[in-house]
């Protein structure tokens, strides 16, 4: 299992409030988690951009909501993914059996700020795909990348509502500040080691041979399906005879 070597955050009561004179601040400790089924996440690149597209037009009204902080629509979210950069970010996916990517996450890094870089994370993941961690699979791959690449923060910027995003960042370790109906969380990671770096490069390896086996066994359902449509056709032709 990918691991995530993050600093150790101060516990704190999450009621707690801050002076009236400053935003609210919580902090959550990280939280251990059961193993579970490796997911094949790969990187994406730019001949994905179309399907980058469609998974994000496939979310509803509120899911963009989540996603954006507005309701995006159709216009807005492709002069969003023209815009995306694969040279200087980070894009990751996940592929079902369909080759139809259900889940996106975006790891936007920082302007050069020195001795601290920092990266921005976001995530999306279709309504059918839920409830199965994709998200907060997609954040520890994000999260192990930036480590890798030697960024020293990761930042979600999310609505206050965004629970679900909100406890994918908390169970990872993270500190909260919440102004009103947002909530800027960050994680401070640790530097690099050769160990995350081989987990790295050996979860990037496998994602792309997954991709590899879907696209082939894709290919042949279709064959097969052209076949039986040609048998069929070809028994009809005969019964007519």
């Amino acid at each position: 299992m990918t691991e995530i070597f993050l600093d150790s955050l101060v516990s704190a009561d999450p009621a707690a409030v801050a002076p009236a004179a400053a935003p609210q601040v919580l902090v959550h400790a990280s939280v251990a988690r059961k193993a579970d089924v490796v997911v094949p996440i790969r990187s994406l690149g730019e001949n994905h951009r179309g399907r980058i597209a469609r998974h994000l037009k496939a979310l509803d009204t509120h899911d963009r909501y989540y996603r954006f902080g507005f309701t995006a629509n159709d216009a807005q979210i492709d002069r969003y993914v023209n815009g995306l950069d694969f040279e200087r970010d980070e894009i990751f996916g996940i592929y079902n059996r369909n080759l139809v990517l259900i889940a996106v996450a975006h790891l936007a890094y920082a302007p050069d700020t020195g001795a601290n870089p920092s990266a921005e994370f976001g995530v999306s993941v279709l309504p059918q795909a839920r409830g199965r961690h994709y998200g907060a699979r997609l954040f520890e791959r994000a999260a192990m990348h930036a480590r890798n690449v030697g960024v020293s923060k990761l930042y979600v910027h999310v609505l206050s509502e965004n629970t679900a995003m909100l406890k994918i960042a908390s169970h990872a370790g993270a500190m909260f500040v919440r102004d009103g109906a947002e909530t800027e969380g960050y994680l401070t990671l640790a530097p690099a080691t050769l160990n995350s770096h081989l987990t790295e490069l050996v979860n990037e390896q496998l994602a792309q041979v997954n991709y590899q086996f879907k696209v082939q066994a894709r290919q042949m359902r279709h064959t097969i399906s052209s076949l039986q449509s040609a048998w069929r056709g070809s028994d009809r032709a005969e019964k007519s005879e």
